[in-house]
């Protein structure tokens, strides 16, 4: 089965015509910095340990923190770079990720995907990850007692790959990382931060297929989050 980030060229161009991206804005994006590329100027201290991220994601699998462990298939860690500058946060896995033991997969992790391409990256070049690890029944919304027993694994992920911006990806999401019942149209275009990182909330991808017609609003935001970054690295 293809991934996510191999969708044929029609598809892609599906995708990003429905935000209304126009090709033009897509090429003058390419130039963004290449998260996956390597700087002969990393010190040894700025290594991955994956010593530290094997123990994390072992800690992941067995936990019992909460009564989500009785009704999981499996727990989604996270994925991708871990050397990322960008980082993704949704708000839990769904019955696909759940199932595949990843995060965003399906036609929300197509868009998802689609969106990261819109910022001129591969969907392998960031990390993505959720609020908390498993999937709550019925894809209802956290409680407040999973976020808080997840909280420690998802600010360790942080810190261990110490992106230089994070996307929150939808209200749930925003709210439980921001601490605030704020709604979303109040928690976008501005520049929050969380332990002292760039946070930029964008629409969740789920949300967009529901309401094609905010997909515009969508572009706005990523193009919110690329002069962000840009403004950042001047």
């Amino acid at each position: 089965m293809a991934s996510d980030s191999e969708i044929d060229e029609a598809t892609r161009l599906q995708y990003l015509q429905a935000m209304g991206i126009d090709v033009w804005a897509l090429r003058r994006n390419q130039a963004l910095p290449n998260a996956s590329e390597e700087s002969d100027d990393v010190e040894p201290s700025e290594a991955v340990n994956d010593d530290n991220w094997g123990d994390l994601e072992r800690q992941v699998a067995e936990c019992r923190l909460c009564p989500l462990s009785e009704t999981r298939t499996q727990t989604v860690f996270g994925s991708g770079n871990k050397q990322a500058d960008w980082m993704l946060i949704g708000e839990a896995p769904g019955q696909n990720e759940d199932r595949e033991g990843l995060p965003f997969v399906g036609k929300a992790g197509q868009l998802l995907t689609e969106m990261i391409r819109a910022l001129g990256m591969a969907r392998e070049q960031v990390y993505i990850a959720n609020v908390i690890k498993c999937r709550p029944p019925g894809n209802r919304d956290p409680k407040v007692e999973e976020v808080s027993a997840c909280s420690d694994y998802l600010r360790r992920q942080i810190a261990l790959i110490r992106p230089k911006i994070i996307l929150a990806v939808g209200r749930v999401a925003a709210q439980s990382l921001l601490n605030t019942q704020d709604p979303l149209a109040k928690l976008r275009n501005v520049v929050h931060k969380l332990d002292d990182i760039p946070l930029i909330v964008i629409y969740h991808p789920a949300y967009l297929l529901r309401s094609p017609l905010e997909k515009r609003k969508a572009w706005e935001d990523l193009q919110f989050a690329m002069k962000t970054f840009e403004d950042m690295n001047k």
